[in-house]
């Protein structure tokens, strides 16, 4: 794989995970549909329905985690200047994304009565994204 390749495998990356931090920012303001919508954990829509702050700021720094994500990425694309820990980072993201993406998947295999469309769709989605850091960084990172 050519180094523009994984350039571009990076950007895709980073635009998921950009994108996922602002579909979490979007709960705080369309309200617990969304938090339900996005399967969230029954205890953050409960607080969404009772306006605690237990929603809203672990959205928050929910969302903050995929922008840093996003950030590794662009870095590993050099587009951003060069963040700490960049190898291992890309790696244990990528890793992250992948063990995330193969338990949907293998759990279907087994129960697919079990396994909802959107769990396993969002999980593919994650496995791409993890291949996408993991290959991605490798082609770029022997141009270096």
């Amino acid at each position: 794989m050519n180094a523009k390749t994984g350039f571009a495998l990076l950007v895709i990356a980073a635009t998921i995970a950009f994108a996922t931090a602002l579909a979490h920012l979007s709960c705080i303001f369309l309200g617990p549909e969304c938090y339900s919508a996005q399967m969230a954990p029954p205890i953050i829509v409960e607080s969404a329905k009772a306006n605690t702050l237990l929603a809203p700021v672990g959205t928050v720094i929910v969302s903050a985690i995929f922008g840093v994500l996003g950030c590794y990425a662009l870095s590993g694309a050099k587009l951003l200047p060069r963040l700490p820990f960049l190898n291992i980072g890309i790696y244990a993201i990528a890793t992250v994304c992948i063990i995330r993406g193969l338990l949907p998947l293998q759990y279907w295999l087994r129960f697919p009565d079990r396994v909802d469309s959107d769990v396993l769709i969002v999980g593919l989605v994650w496995l791409f994204v993890g291949l996408c850091y993991v290959l991605g960084f490798r082609a770029v990172a022997t141009k270096r």
